[in-house]
């Protein structure tokens, strides 16, 4: 059970174990074809941002931004300005902006960690709060209004009847598998969490490596940025507030080292969704919020104290 093939192993079971108490206890309202993509959206966007974050940690970093970040991107993709600009032009540019506040924060965090050789805790800390203190400079903390016709048309549309929201994230998650496991990028990611000199030492460059990370972190938070548009409707410096915790969460819970070194996508997902299906089943069975939060802070306990057990044992998983 310490291999990554067993670890997510345990998780599918966590998974199934949730969706049998919520069937139990809520009946045909859980068991629904329609609830369980209610579920799969819900967890969609703190997935995108997840899969992000699972590459900084891996690597041995953190990154506090993302939420702020990805709130950042909704309003600068909502300003009237850009707005109109995308009527005459094309909605792409409402996608194409968020990205852009994302790659650019990312990189920002980047150099500043790298080659400013700040703490990744406190550089990331200071992106979040500026990024935040700058969404709500710029928005005026007014909501905005997300009008652009094609944008919204595009972002709530379903193929075979599956929302958009979630092929994106399922997309962004095949993408993240496979650059983690199959490329390059992914296996100099690892060796540097698991040992940044000896990493240097093998002719890796490090600090460039350590930069490219944290611009992918961004780039899912802008990623994120669009959907949360989407969804919403609206653009707001409020957008984001504590995912970079939920995110966190979700990525401990699915096997990746706090320390780095180790890390799946796949576990990644599955954590995502545990957290998903059981606020679901809360709310399902009108439980109490403050018992949902007990819940979730128990399960990060119990994953960092396996983390623990089972840190030197096996190699980092698929």
């Amino acid at each position: 059970m310490s291999g990554s093939v067993g670890r997510n192993l345990g998780l599918v079971i966590a998974l199934v174990v949730l969706v049998i108490v919520g069937t139990v206890t809520a009946g045909d309202r859980f068991a629904s074809y329609d609830n369980f993509l209610t579920i799969i959206r819900f967890a969609s966007i703190i997935g995108v941002i997840s899969i992000g974050l699972t590459f900084v940690i891996i690597a041995g970093g953190i990154d506090l931004s993302v939420g702020s970040v990805m709130g950042l991107a909704t309003v600068v993709a909502s300003l009237t300005a850009v707005q109109a600009a995308a009527t005459q032009s094309s909605w792409l540019l409402m996608v194409l902006i968020p990205v852009g506040v994302g790659i650019a924060a990312g990189l920002i965090n980047g150099i500043v960690i790298a080659y400013g050789n700040v703490v990744a805790f406190m550089a990331t800390l200071a992106m979040l709060v500026g990024a935040r203190g700058l969404a709500e400079l710029i928005s005026g903390r007014r909501t905005q209004i997300v009008i652009e016709t094609g944008f919204l048309q595009f972002t709530r549309s379903s193929i075979i009847g599956v929302p958009l929201l979630i092929w994106v994230f399922l997309i962004v998650a095949i993408l993240a598998w496979f650059l983690l496991n199959r490329t390059t990028f992914g296996r100099r990611t690892v060796a540097i969490g698991g040992n940044r000199e000896a990493s240097r030492l093998a002719g890796i460059r490090v600090k460039r490596h350590l930069v490219y990370v944290y611009v992918l972190s961004g780039l899912t938070a802008g990623i994120a940025g669009i959907m949360m548009l989407g969804r919403t409707t609206a653009g707001t410096s409020t957008h984001g507030g504590l995912y970079e915790l939920d995110a966190i969460a979700a990525v401990v819970v699915g096997g990746t080292l706090l320390i780095g070194g180790r890390g799946t996508i796949v576990g990644t997902v599955l954590g995502v969704l545990i957290f998903s299906t059981l606020t679901n089943v809360f709310t399902q069975n009108n439980l109490d919020t403050s018992v949902q939060s007990i819940t979730k802070g128990l399960i990060i306990v119990v994953a960092v104290l396996l983390q623990q057990r089972f840190a030197s044992r096996g190699p980092s998983g698929t």
